[in-house]
């Protein structure tokens, strides 16, 4: 186009927009909107209409039929000016640029403003469909968003977030619904997300699957117990004492003849090296105890059949010792037996302890004070159970029965007879091992027991026998809940083996066989930790004036840790002048983030 076919107060087009000619020259002024000129060669633009037009930002395209014309156009070309006296019987600067736009619709038009063709029918009806099918699929994307605004989600609607929720599960890392709408793409911001749109109700756990552990029950078969020569222990009263509503009671303890005897479910009888059973525990590595459920690492049968009192006669690997007067263990004894089990709570064992387990007590009182000496930790922090049955959230906290105490180290006597058994006879087992912290402390204070806690180090599984220094032995293995913990299991397994003189496994096998189960386990304590946490939260969510008192057990420049006996939870607050450590204080919950799993509480002066 050349500069003498535009004047001053012409309408053209530029780029894809409507402009004005302010000046003809070398070059062409033009003006896009109201004080907005600019400078272009005659190529740079196409002449629409010849105006006069004093704005072109006010230009205004209209809606229009292009049916009609382009029928009587069909198979031929034409000029913009003609398209407009077809469409609208006359050509304006109006009528111009409505006439473009409906060009560069691409539907039935299509070329420039000095020679427009007509488009093929069938491509006319292809192009009409594909735009039927995108205005089908931006209204139904806007009833989409509209329903996730407004929590009002049909079934069509919740398969399509599957793929937020699983960013909001840790199994993908992206959303395009999330990043359509703006929504940081991280497993937190993805819960937030399901749970404003009602997707997830507040309850939902999302942390055993985002952790990677399996919420599926073990359903391979259990075969019975084979007959085989046992000792037969049934005319010895055994306990097994667990907390109330304990489903799997993996040992029981009796006293007789100056004799500890430690009965452990005889859980390798029936799960041998390498078999489907034992695979099974082992990729699952223990337990998965969730506030809603529990998760066995063996199937259920089985607790059933060799849970300690849960049968008449219970099978059993029963570990007998005696303890000196030096609170040294001596005359170890282990093989497989029969056993007659009464079972009791903590609770109700604590009100028999002066009339059945004086005696036992004593022994125990004395082997803890031996730990003690050699600078086992006690730290008493506030502990406590979480449960959830039908639907109430109960959360009490653990009573430090003296029961409790007893029982426990029991338990460590049998691992630390366990682990000395087999160091003296040659029995490759994992042993558990603690280094020595950087400092050793007597901690008597909560605030002191927080404190000491910090300066633990890991402790560790281990081919040879070491020190733990939290429970203050010299060897110690883990071998007391063969039901619920695999490296337990181990143990038994080799114990076993050797008891009935046929082959163990090997050091270097035992460790392929023992490989990721530190991970495993982790992940597992992991899954149970966040899932205890976040039932507290809902349970805080749900009582919205919860009060309460807490233990200040650290304090810096901006924050104080606080320890809440009755929720056995720890959290912030902004540092007051007047807290001191160990100060009991009140406080109340002040808001609940689910996602980021944080309580904010208040403190009430």
């Amino acid at each position: 186009m050349s500069a003498q076919t535009i004047r001053s107060g012409s309408l053209v087009l530029y780029k894809i927009r409507p402009a004005v000619v302010t000046d003809v020259g070398d070059k062409i002024t033009i003006q896009i909107e109201p004080k907005k000129a600019k400078r272009v060669r005659d190529k740079d633009i196409e002449l629409l209409h010849p105006g006069p037009v004093a704005d072109a930002s006010r230009l205004q395209a209209e809606d229009v039929d292009v049916e009609e014309a382009w029928e009587l156009l069909e198979g031929e070309s034409c000029s913009l000016a003609e398209l407009s006296e077809l469409l609208f019987d006359e050509y304006t600067p109006e009528t111009a640029w409505s006439s473009w736009v409906a060009v560069t619709d691409g539907v039935h038009f299509s070329g420039t403003p000095n020679d427009i063709s007509t488009r093929s029918r069938e491509d006319i009806d292809a192009d009409l469909a594909e735009q039927q099918l995108k205005l089908q699929q931006e209204q139904e994307k806007q009833r989409f968003y509209d329903n996730i605004s407004n929590a009002s989600l049909t079934d069509a609607d919740r398969k399509k977030l599957s793929e937020v929720e699983m960013l909001a599960l840790g199994t993908t890392e992206k959303s395009q619904i999330l990043r359509d709408l703006s929504v940081e793409q991280t497993p937190e911001s993805a819960h937030a997300f399901l749970l404003r749109c009602g997707y997830w109700p507040e309850t939902f756990n999302p942390y055993p699957k985002r952790v990677g552990v399996t919420q599926e029950q073990p359903q391979l078969a259990v075969a019975a117990v084979t007959d085989e020569q046992r000792l037969d222990l049934t005319a010895m009263p055994a306990y097994a004492i667990d907390d109330e509503g304990s489903e799997d009671p993996d040992d029981a303890i009796s006293f007789q003849d100056d004799t500890l005897w430690v009965h452990i479910a005889d859980v390798a009888a029936l799960v041998e090296h390498d078999s489907e059973l034992d695979i099974e525990a082992r990729g699952r590595s223990a337990n998965l105890y969730l506030p809603e459920a529990i998760i066995h690492m063996l199937p259920h049968q089985l607790t059933r059949e060799l849970g300690m009192g849960l049968q008449e006669v219970s099978p059993a690997l029963s570990v007998g010792m005696k303890v000196d007067g030096q609170a040294n263990i001596t005359d170890i004894q282990i093989a497989p037996s029969l056993v007659k089990v009464q079972r009791f709570t903590y609770e109700a064992a604590n009100q028999k302890l002066d009339e059945l387990f004086k005696d036992l007590q004593q022994v125990t009182d004395r082997f803890r004070q031996n730990r003690l000496d050699n600078n086992a930790a006690q730290i008493n922090l506030p502990e406590g159970s979480i449960r959830v049955k039908d639907g109430e959230i109960l959360i009490r906290p653990m009573v430090k029965f003296k029961s409790r105490e007893m029982v426990a180290d029991a338990m460590m006597m049998a691992g630390h007879a366990v682990a000395r058994f087999c160091a003296d006879n040659g029995i490759p087992i994992p042993y558990a091992s603690q280094p020595e912290p950087d400092e050793i402390r007597q901690p008597q204070k909560m605030s002191e027991m927080f404190a000491y806690r910090r300066l633990f180090k890991a402790s560790r599984i281990v081919e040879h026998p070491e020190p733990h220094f939290g429970l203050g032995l010299d060897v110690y293995t883990r071998c007391t809940s063969p039901l619920r913990r695999y490296q337990d299991l181990v143990v038994h397994q080799q114990l076993r083996t050797y008891l009935k003189g046929e082959g163990m496994l090997e050091q270097a096998a035992l460790g392929e066989k023992l490989m990721g189960q530190g991970q495993q386990s982790a992940a597992v304590r992991r899954a149970e930790r966040l899932s205890n946490l976040h039932w507290k939260l809902v349970f805080l969510k749900r009582q919205s004036n919860w009060q309460g008192e807490a233990v200040i057990v650290d304090i810096d420049e901006r924050k104080a840790t606080l320890v809440i006996p009755a929720l056995a939870m720890e959290t912030k607050i902004r540092t007051r002048d007047n807290f001191q450590l160990d100060d009991t204080i009140s406080i109340r919950i002040a808001d609940v983030n689910l996602p980021e799993q944080i309580a904010y509480f208040q403190y009430l002066q």
